[in-house]
């Protein structure tokens, strides 16, 4: 044995290991050779003193010869372990030379006295941990309820932290069964876990114990795992699929709560069993809405865990936007019951097959169970739109990317695997046709069930269908290979020849034209295999043709002399379109002298599009601002919001320019109308989509000054103030709360709306007051909101972030947020680890309206100050970048946005 001499990555310092302990040092990844078959799990939470202890015997098959054995943990104290070898009739136990941390890989190393020869083994380890240290993992929850703390041990796995909860085998790739034992207190409290139950066992009358034991699992992976002790309770289950029973828990006061995420929840399962053709494969489906939950929603598979908020719903409290949030999040993790679950990935590079997927199913579910909401024309501002801003910049990557260290894998759960994922999955839905692509799905998932999968099997069986249906199959693999492992998009630019054809051709769109590209390569050159899509002024019919990566161009014929061809129909492709100045113009008068030529998608395509190429110079800003115009005769919510997004960049960029009042009051005087006809009356049968309009035209009209929405907004708040118990609609609560504050807050009414904060228990409602306490314009005031953030007895921990993100949104508010965090950046580290993605998220939430060379140099310093970034690494670089952007932005669009507003402005504006 020799020796040698490394630098500790954990510690700093120069430590020696043996050859053999350089062996699992390296390689962060357990070896392949060693395979977890089953998990006999013993878990007893201690609910008072906030800790727990557990057994795990973990039966796994070796292929080769060791003389070691590695699994995960992180923050356990590991009491015993032993291993005995399996031949089948005989069994025998394994001298162990020792056990180790090896903490830089989160390795619990078991080492044998002699050399473990291919087999069945069962590893048994004895271990204790704490409830309170996080809330992944195993944890303590805790709500308050008749006047006293109740407690709950929960679990929150994805991605690494069943480690923390008990020692395994914590990687994807990993698929075993589980054997499921949960002590509870006897009285009051009830047991769940992924299956359902098999037996209970009480403990002696002394302990006030009771064992629950759980029936086997299928083969799944331990971020899959799940089990919650609590008082919770449920109303009486839907049976879907005529035998699986389908539960939805809460905390006992809030039981009227569970009533639509039972229904719709059923509702969409059913639909979901029907689109893939595929029975869900467990005994029964729970869904629980836990009161501190890290993540918005987590699919333990067959107990699928919430933020209350996103789980619960009253018509008393929660908003449409509320109802709607609450719908797709069950959407969403209803889908990854079959993607993820069912099928999982191999490694966390292929995170967009459950996250992506996931994405656009939910809105398929939602679509399904509420066909008036116009699910799929919302995917363009919920989706789509925020992740091509994203994706312009340098500072994006690809749908598929290398993982190196676990530490970096939460980097991946962001809006490129989420959005561009089903963005891109929707393309290709709309090129293969719905029924192909839905049987193509079917046949992946029966052939990957209860396996792994990466991004190439899904490829290879889409492409035997997409084969079966023509002589001229589309390569998937080489057109979907340019969306998923490149980063970035095209813009298609048009143009008319001398025969009125429309003439395309491609290049990467990117938002800043003067970003540097040094060392910026793609494997595709960044061309992309293009699917068009268009209509005319002549027919509606969607006509489809390519433009492929290795052409210059492709012409459409424009044989019927159409007035207008409008290309990406209802913005089903991920890309942009630049039309000439005159088509431009064209698009512009069409809307004006007939709204509804194009449907609402198409005509939000037109001004996020115009919006986002004016930026990137690639026409004159004229041209945007020009599309604005109609909006005096638009009346459908998805444009408005289009229009909403648009024009609060302008505010947050114009701000403190000479444009910035006359932005305000063009934009009042465009909003007007719009305005008059919602009005702040929310009827009884008004519909979903115009409760959701009305959201967007009031808070735009309000924050851009206009009188009689902030008259309106004040009078409600002090109404409301005066007798808190008659709040209104829950439609315009948070507009009420949030312009209420703006326009009088002070002291006093801050102070009251913070007891009501404190008092109140239903989570939405909560948010709702977080807001109005943010738009405060008192900056001692919210110095004080972010201290009193700080404690968990005032805000949970899940909701720290929120707040701190909520007060950087008012202006008076980011510079405080801004100097908090660079302060206190040490206390964020160590109280959420740069392992946490939201802290790593945090930056570029707090700088996006940063515009100055100054503010850049803060940040430079701040990083150089503190370069170690964990999970935000990817964060600061997109952070940076968009401050350039915004300062070269400001160079270039101030002087003719001053000038366009100048002209266009009514002085006499409401």
């Amino acid at each position: 044995m020799w020796w040698v001499v490394v630098l500790s990555a954990l510690a700093g310092s120069t430590v020696v290991l043996t050859e053999e302990q350089l062996s699992w040092a390296a390689d962060y990844r357990l070896p392949a050779d060693t395979i977890p078959l089953a998990y006999d799990l013993l878990m007893r939470p201690d609910l008072e003193s906030g800790t727990f202890s557990g057994q795990v015997t973990i039966t796994l098959r070796t292929t080769g010869w060791r003389s070691y054995l590695l699994l995960h943990h992180k923050w356990l104290t590991i009491t015993t372990d032993s291993l005995v070898r399996d031949d089948g009739n005989t069994k025998a136990d394994i001298p162990l030379l020792g056990s180790e941390d090896y903490l830089p890989h989160e390795f619990w190393v078991v080492r044998s006295k002699k050399e473990l020869r291919a087999g069945t083994y069962h590893l048994s380890l004895s271990f204790k941990g704490n409830l309170t240290r996080d809330i992944v993992g195993f944890y303590r929850s805790v709500y308050r309820e008749d006047n006293a703390d109740k407690y709950i041990a929960t679990s929150k796995f994805q991605p690494t932290y069943a480690r923390q909860a008990f020692p395994c085998f914590d990687e994807p790739g990993f698929k075993s069964k589980f054997t499921i034992r949960l002590v509870r207190p006897s009285d009051g409290y009830s047991a769940l876990s992924n299956m359902d139950v098999e037996k209970e066992i009480p403990d002696s009358p002394e302990t006030g114990l009771t064992t629950v034991v759980f029936k086997e699992s299928v083969p799944m992976v331990t971020y899959l795992v799940c089990f919650i002790v609590s008082n919770f309770v449920s109303l009486e289950p839907i049976i879907v699929d005529k035998s699986v029973p389908f539960s939805v828990y809460a905390t006992p006061g809030q039981k009227s709560k569970t009533q639509y995420g039972l229904e719709i929840g059923a509702n969409i399962t059913e639909y979901y069993i029907d689109y893939f053709g595929i029975k869900y494969p467990l005994p029964k489906l729970d869904m629980i809405a836990i009161p501190d939950f890290v993540s918005g929603a987590m699919e333990h598979w067959g107990l699928i865990t919430y933020r209350e908020v996103n789980l619960l719903y009253d018509p008393t409290i929660s908003s449409s936007a509320n109802k709607q949030r609450v719908a797709t999040v069950i959407g969403h993790e209803l889908a990854h019951m079959w993607f993820g679950n069912l099928m999982t990935l191999k490694w966390w590079d292929d995170l967009w097959l459950n996250e992506g997927f996931a994405s656009y199913m939910e809105y398929k579910g939602v679509d399904h169970a509420h066909p008036e909401w116009a699910m799929m024309d919302q995917f363009l501002i919920d989706d789509l739109h925020p992740v091509l801003i994203l994706d312009a910049a340098l500072s994006s990557h690809p749908i598929v990317q290398q993982v190196g260290h676990p530490d970096e894998i939460t980097e991946l759960f962001d809006t490129i695997s989420y959005n561009k994922g089903a963005a891109v999955i929707r393309m290709l839905e709309d090129f293969m046709g719905q029924e192909n692509f839905q049987k193509g799905i079917t046949a992946f998932l029966n052939a990957y069930k209860f396996e792994n999968a990466v991004t190439q099997d899904l490829w290879d069986e889409l492409q035997k269908v997409e084969d079966e249906k023509s002589e001229h199959p589309t390569n998937i693999t080489q057109v979907m290979d340019t969306w998923t492992r490149q980063m970035g998009f095209p813009v298609i630019t048009v143009t008319v020849n001398e025969n009125g054809d429309r003439v395309l051709s491609q290049s990467r769109f990117l938002a800043d034209p003067s970003a540097s590209k040094t060392n910026d390569v793609s494997p595709f050159g960044y061309k992309w295999e293009v699917p068009i899509t268009y209509t005319t002024s002549s027919s509606k019919n969607v006509a489809h043709t390519w433009l492929y990566s290795n052409t210059s161009s492709v012409t459409v014929p424009n044989k019927d002399k159409a007035a207008w061809i409008k290309f990406n129909s209802h913005q089903v492709g991920y890309y942009r379109v630049n039309y000439s100045p005159d088509e431009w113009t064209v698009f512009s008068q069409l809307l004006v002298d007939d709204t509804t030529a194009l449907d609402p998608s198409d005509r939000a395509n037109l001004l996020e599009d115009a919006f986002s190429i004016a930026d990137a110079e690639l026409v004159n800003y004229d041209v945007a601002l020009e599309m604005t115009k109609y909006l005096t005769k638009e009346d459908q919510y998805v444009p408005w919001s289009v229009a909403s997004t648009m024009f609060r960049k302008l505010r947050s960029l114009l701000i403190g320019t000479s444009a910035y009042a006359d932005l305000r009051r063009y934009l009042r005087s465009l909003v007007d109308s719009i305005y008059n006809s919602v009005t702040w009356e929310v009827a009884a049968d008004d519909s979903h989509l115009k409760r959701r309009l009305r959201g967007v035209v009031l808070s735009l009209a309000c924050s851009v000054g206009h009188k009689k929405c902030l008259d309106q907004a004040k009078a409600e708040f002090d109404n409301w103030l005066s007798n808190p118990d008659n709040r209104p609609d829950p439609d315009i609560r948070d507009l009420v709360y949030v312009y209420g504050m703006k326009m009088n807050g002070n002291e006093e009414t801050w102070d009251t709306m913070w007891s009501l904060y404190l008092n109140e228990g239903d989570a939405q409602e909560k948010t709702k007051l977080l807001s109005g306490l943010a738009s405060v314009q008192e900056p001692w005031l919210l110095q004080r909101f972010i201290q009193y953030s700080k404690n968990e007895a005032f805000i949970r921990s899940q909701d720290f972030f929120t707040v701190i993100q909520l007060i950087s949104n008012n202006p008076v508010g980011d510079p405080i947020v801004w100097d908090f965090v660079r302060s206190e950046w040490e206390y964020l580290v160590e109280r959420f680890t740069l392992n946490n993605r939201y802290l790593g998220r945090l930056i570029p939430a707090i700088t996006k309206s940063f515009a100055t060379e100054f503010k850049l140099k803060e940040m430079e310093s701040f990083f150089e100050q503190y370069p170690n970034a964990g999970a935000g690494t990817a964060a600061r670089s997109q952070a940076l970048e968009a401050v350039v952007s915004n300062i070269n932005w400001r160079r270039r669009h101030e002087a003719s946005m001053t000038a366009w507003f100048s002209a266009h402005a009514d002085r006499s504006a409401v």
